[in-house]
């Protein structure tokens, strides 16, 4: 617990208390729907100088065309970005099974299904981290180091770790979560 408030004051250094409380409530375990301007305050810290309310449609609890283009843009960004990423010889096979695997998340994303796909989605997130950030990305202080070089993800990664590794939650409080992370990467 005092962990977690030693990062909860590193944050605060690159968010105000707004950002941190969303966060909390949206990582919460329970099976709670976000509020809507809790899902806001992510997508503007997300994606800052967009206009306000850009994320509006991750609120929406009908998928829409904004939803599906998200998907379209996540997937093929997530995939340039494993692509272009400078890789040891050693992991050219987990990337190459890291791209199978976006494709396949992406396939369930376009159904709909985001509870039966929400334990991939973060096992995928983190290995790309890990592609980029190589073995500095397994270190216990790596929340830090990611918040010092680069604060937009760190911010990110602080949101992506925060969240529980096992599904929780119904389909929509995982739509909104897993949405969220896929607004941040679309938009990184």
């Amino acid at each position: 617990m005092g962990n977690s408030v030693c990062k909860d004051e590193l944050l605060l250094q690159f968010v105000d208390e707004k950002v941190l409380n969303a966060f909390n409530a949206i990582a919460s375990n329970e099976d709670v729907v976000p509020q809507g301007e809790d899902v806001i305050t992510v997508t503007e810290i997300f994606c800052p100088g967009n206009n306000t309310n850009c994320g509006a449609f991750i609120v929406e609890s009908e998928r829409n065309e904004k939803e599906e283009k998200l998907v379209q843009s996540f997937h093929r960004n997530l995939k340039l970005l494993v692509e272009k990423t400078w890789i040891e010889a050693s992991d050219i096979t987990v990337m190459d099974q890291v791209l199978y695997r976006i494709d396949k998340l992406c396939e369930k994303l376009t159904a709909g299904d985001y509870a039966s796909c929400y334990k991939d989605f973060i096992s995928v997130l983190l290995d790309v981290v890990y592609l980029m950030f190589g073995s500095q990305a397994k270190k216990d202080d790596f929340a830090e180091y990611a918040l010092r070089i680069d604060p937009e993800f760190g911010i990110f990664w602080w949101y992506l770790y925060s969240l529980p590794r096992e599904r929780t939650w119904g389909n929509e409080k995982c739509r909104i979560v897993i949405l969220l992370g896929m607004y941040f990467l679309a938009n990184y």
